[in-house]
């Protein structure tokens, strides 16, 4: 059976949750060019003023108050009576707000199934399944290395995880381990395919024999990334810096124009980060769900810096118990640790290959076969009823 009809739900809050969508709607679409794969960015659809309020709000507490937003986070992971409340309450005015013109949606489209790469837009659609509304797969598609009451709900069909050793963590949560599976968080599928180092380094003109540090900040370019650049420029180890400022156009400027010693390139937003993973060495950033996970697909060690407090935390302790990332403490603790580990090969390889253990080049072919598994099961129940 072919995939021709899914919905994914999402949410632009970053980029990471829409780039997931986007993964899973290339790997449907490779495999049959002619499906309706719609990818809804479900507040700005919904309600202009839940996307102003929510995620106005979301974002500025982030930017601005990041050790507020690390401690409600917290409080949720913990399960706390005021942050069940607080879920309760959230989903209530949402779904008020966002299900009538959701309904019509799903109606008029048919979709096979649903998945939703953000958790808020899942509450919707649990809503609507208890409501007999939506009779489809709901399939939940985690974009972090770490799992949170926020994305839990009883009417959720499958959950797909970043990792193996994940599942446990669900399952504590009382999340029926056949509801599953660990694909890995969806990333783009030409993660999986081969490349040729040496030619990536030349079309990106960068010296074949330096070691090659990738920096980024995400999409947006958040995060101490001058700060990071200009010292690691100025320490002289013994390597290159392909530097990615994403959106951050103000950043980019101002690194041009800062007359960096040594092998600095310096790159705005790019939409072909997997050839540059791909010739780089290693990666210094924050810890991003997606980008974590690109990293990891390319075999490619993490020094992280500043993770948001939250479920970027999450990320850096999985990665880091896992032998793949170091989380750093500052400027002077990043020069001193890359030294290092350009000074010792053993170290290396050991990150590379934790970094490959972890990655999951194939999460979004790993995804869609979920997907349509579900919906093959789904349909052979309704022949028989």
């Amino acid at each position: 059976m072919i995939l021709d009809k899914v919905l994914i739900l999402s949410v632009s809050a970053g980029e990471g949750h829409m780039r997931a969508a986007a993964a899973i709607k290339q790997e449907i679409l490779q495999r049959n060019p002619r499906a309706v794969v719609t990818i809804l960015d479900t507040f700005r659809y919904a309600s202009p003023l839940i996307e102003k309020m929510v995620l106005g709000t979301y974002m500025e507490v982030i930017k601005m108050s990041p050790v507020i937003y690390g401690y409600f986070y917290r409080q949720a992971e913990k399960e706390k009576p005021f942050s069940g409340f607080a879920k309760h309450e959230f989903n209530r005015i949402i779904n008020k707000l966002a299900a009538p013109k959701l309904i019509s949606l799903i109606e008029q489209m048919g979709p096979q199934a649903i998945v939703c790469t953000h958790p808020f837009p899942l509450g919707i659609l649990t809503d609507l399944r208890r409501r007999e509304k939506c009779s489809v797969p709901i399939i939940a598609a985690i974009t972090d290395f770490t799992v949170h009451p926020f994305w839990l709900f009883d009417e959720v069909d499958c959950y797909l995880v970043a990792a193996q050793s994940l599942v446990k963590a669900f399952t504590d949560h009382g999340i029926a381990v056949t509801k599953i599976e660990a694909t890995g968080i969806p990333i783009d599928p030409d993660f999986s395919s081969s490349k040729d180092k040496l030619i990536l380094r030349r079309q990106w003109q960068m010296d074949p024999e330096l070691p090659a540090v990738l920096i980024m900040g995400g999409g947006l370019g958040m995060g101490p990334l001058e700060e990071v650049v200009k010292d690691l420029a100025a320490s002289h180890l013994p390597c290159q810096l392909m530097v990615v400022c994403g959106k951050n156009e103000q950043l980019r400027n101002k690194l041009s124009k800062a007359h960096l010693p040594g092998r600095v390139h310096i790159l705005g937003y790019i939409n072909n980060i997997q050839e540059l993973m791909a010739a780089c060495d290693i990666m210094i950033g924050k810890a991003g769900g997606l980008s974590s996970s690109e990293a990891m697909a390319s075999g490619l060690p993490m020094f992280i810096t500043n993770p948001i407090p939250g479920q970027e935390e999450r990320n850096a302790e999985f990665l880091e118990n896992a032998g793949a990332a170091r989380l750093v403490r500052d400027s002077k603790d990043l020069i001193q640790q890359i030294k290092n580990y350009l000074k010792l090969p053993a170290w290396q390889t050991s990150m590379r290959e934790a970094a490959i253990r972890i990655g999951s080049p194939r999460s979004a072919a790993a995804a869609v076969d979920v997907i349509q598994k579900l919906v093959e099961e789904r349909n052979e129940i309704e022949a028989f009823q």
